[in-house]
């Protein structure tokens, strides 16, 4: 069930959250969801401070380099996707589009074992890409970013 909640009484703002959605592990490893929090490459929640790019457009999900990705719900798969579509980034540039429990979504860094069909809820997606690689030193997360580019937040 989906409702319409304001998330504080200083603001007009409405967020619609399908209350019964909650994602399950995400990462083999972090079976909390632990989000990524400050490291020198920045803050891994939404809205935070990108520059010269402007906000974070999604929520970084602590995730080792190597490890299983994991479907949080029951999904079906809608395509591979890739998140820069530079040759410096190409060791990560990979994700993939995910549909489930009435929400549309994007996982960053992750190579994908398949690009189309369902998954159950627990069972692998794919492995996390070497993001240490690209940018030493950041604490390496998922990135997952809604499709309509709404919080994720929420979810979890």
């Amino acid at each position: 069930m989906c409702v319409c909640v304001q998330r504080s009484a200083c603001t007009v703002t409405l967020l619609w959250v399908c209350e019964s959605v909650k994602f399950g592990q995400l990462c083999s490893g972090n079976p909390n969801n632990s989000q990524r929090t400050r490291d020198r490459h920045g803050a891994g929640n939404y809205g935070a401070s990108r520059v010269p790019h402007g906000t974070h457009q999604g929520l970084d999900i602590r995730c080792s380099d190597g490890a299983e990705v994991l479907a949080p719900f029951d999904v079906t798969l809608h395509g591979k996707l890739i998140v820069y579509n530079n040759p410096d980034k190409a060791a990560i540039d990979e994700g993939i589009n995910l549909r489930g429990g009435g929400l549309c979504f994007k996982l960053f860094y992750v190579r994908a074992d398949k690009s189309t069909g369902s998954v159950r809820k627990g069972e692998r997606i794919g492995t996390m890409l070497p993001m240490q690689s690209v940018y030493p030193g950041i604490t390496s997360h998922v990135h997952v970013q809604m499709c309509d580019r709404s919080d994720p937040t929420p979810y979890f």
